[in-house]
C-alpha cells in the first residue's frame, strides 16, 4: 500500500461531506453522498427505516463483520417564535449554547434554507456587574423578520432544524477543520477503507458490513437498530475523543491524547479484549502509532450498542483525537486519519473466518 492513503478525490469527498449539513433524524443527504462514494468498493447494500446506510462485501459469508461510524451531527430545532419574529431553540444532541452568539446558521424548510444568525446584545449594552452568559434560554435567532406571520411565511415552523454554517479547510497542512467532524470523519474513514480494501484487492473471508449509523447524538440509537439487523459477529467502532493537550483541559479527569500522537484504543466493559488485543498486535506488527484509553462504565459510543445486542458482539473501539468537539472549528490531525485508515486495514485482514473471540475457549 502507498504511502499516502488519502489522495486528491477522497479528500475532495470529504470536503463535499463534511460541508453538506447532516443533523440528528434529517441525515438523508449526507447518507446518499456517502453511499455514492462507497458503490464502487462493495458488492451491496442496504438502508433500514430510520436511514442507516451499510455497503457490504461478501454478502453471502455467514460469519460478519462491521467497522461503523455515526453520520449524525449535532444542531437545534426551532422551539417558540415570539410575536417580534425572534426565534428560540431545543438542543438536537448535544449542541454547545456558549458557542452560538454571533454564529450564521441555516434553518432547513420545506421551502428549503432560510438563512439566520444567532443575535447577542452588544458588548457596549453590557456592564460587568450583571453581564449574563449565554445560556438555553437567552440565545436567539434573528432571521430578519419583524413579525411571527413573517417568519412562518418563510416556511419556518416549530420543528425546523436549524445548522451552524461554516466551511470545510484544512490548517497549516496538518489538520482537518470543520464542523461535524464528529463523526462524519468516521464515515470517511471506514469508506476509505473500503477503497483501498478494493485497490489492493484484498479478499477477505467474511462479510464485511460497512455501516454509517444514524442518530448516536442522541442516544447511540441508530446502531441500537441496525446491530438488530445485521447480528456481526464482529464490531470495529470508529469515533472521536478528546485531544487533552489543548488549554483549559485537565488531563486526570479527560485521559492524556494528543492530535498527530494516533488513534487512541479504549480498555473498557464493552470492549472484547481479545478483539483488542488484535488490534493492537496489528498496530505493532504494522509499526502504527496508538495511545491507550480508560472507559470506565461505558465508552458513550455506538460501541456500547454493538457490544450488549443479539448475544454479544465482539465489539473495540478505535478513536480519533480531536479538538474542540462540538463545536464548529473541530480539529483533527491528517496523519492520526491516515492511521486510523491503516489500523482498521490491517486489523481485518488479521480477523479469519468463524474466529473465536471468547473470553475462555
Amino acid at each position: 500500500m502507498k504511502k499516502n492513503i488519502i489522495n486528491k478525490k477522497s479528500e475532495a469527498f470529504l470536503e463535499k461531506y463534511i460541508n453538506n449539513p447532516s443533523p440528528t433524524g434529517f441525515e438523508s443527504n449526507g447518507q446518499k453522498m456517502w453511499l455514492d462514494y462507497i458503490k464502487p468498493y462493495i458488492d451491496s447494500h442496504f438502508v433500514d427505516t430510520y436511514g442507516t446506510v451499510v455497503g457490504v462485501i461478501n454478502p453471502k459469508a455467514k460469519y460478519k463483520v462491521v467497522i461503523e461510524a455515526h453520520a449524525d451531527e449535532i444542531s437545534w430545532f426551532v422551539h417558540y417564535i415570539t410575536k417580534e419574529g425572534f426565534i428560540y431553540l431545543r438542543r438536537n444532541g448535544g449542541s454547545d449554547h456558549q458557542i452560538a452568539p454571533s454564529k450564521r446558521v441555516n434553518i432547513h424548510t420545506k421551502k428549503g434554507v432560510v438563512k439566520a444568525v444567532f443575535g447577542w446584545p452588544a458588548i457596549h449594552t453590557r456592564t460587568a456587574a450583571d453581564e449574563k452568559s449565554p445560556k438555553l434560554d437567552n440565545i436567539f435567532l434573528d432571521c430578519g423578520c419583524s413579525s411571527k406571520e413573517e417568519v412562518e411565511k418563510l416556511g419556518i415552523h416549530v420543528g425546523c432544524v436549524v445548522t451552524y454554517e461554516d466551511k470545510f479547510m484544512v490548517l497549516n497542512d496538518k489538520y482537518y477543520v470543520g464542523r461535524a467532524l464528529d463523526n462524519r470523519i468516521g464515515g470517511f474513514m471506514i469508506a476509505e477503507v473500503a477503497r483501498i480494501l478494493k485497490e489492493n484487492k484484498i479478499d477477505l473471508p467474511f462479510g464485511l458490513y460497512i455501516t454509517n449509523s444514524v442518530q448516536e447524538e442522541v442516544g447511540l440509537r441508530g446502531a441500537q437498530m441496525i446491530v438488530e439487523s445485521i447480528k456481526p459477529n464482529v464490531a470495529i467502532v470508529t469515533d472521536v475523543c478528546h485531544d487533552t493537550h489543548t488549554p483549559m483541559i485537565n488531563k486526570i479527569k479527560q485521559g492524556d491524547f494528543k492530535c498527530g500522537d494516533g488513534p487512541v484504543l479504549f480498555y473498557g466493559p464493552s470492549v472484547q479484549n481479545n478483539l483488542l488485543e488484535l488490534i493492537i498486535n496489528s498496530a505493532e506488527k504494522n509499526k502504527l502509532p496508538f495511545q491507550r484509553g480508560a472507559a470506565s462504565r461505558a465508552t458513550g459510543t455506538d460501541t456500547d450498542a454493538f457490544a450488549f445486542a443479539t448475544g454479544g458482539v465482539a465489539s473495540a473501539l478505535i478513536s480519533l483525537p480531536l479538538r474542540y468537539m462540538h463545536t464548529t472549528v473541530e480539529a483533527v490531525s491528517k496523519d492520526d486519519v491516515e492511521n486510523v485508515i491503516r489500523l482498521i486495514f490491517n486489523s481485518l485482514q488479521k480477523i479469519k473466518n468463524n474466529h473465536d473471540f471468547r473470553y475462555l475457549k
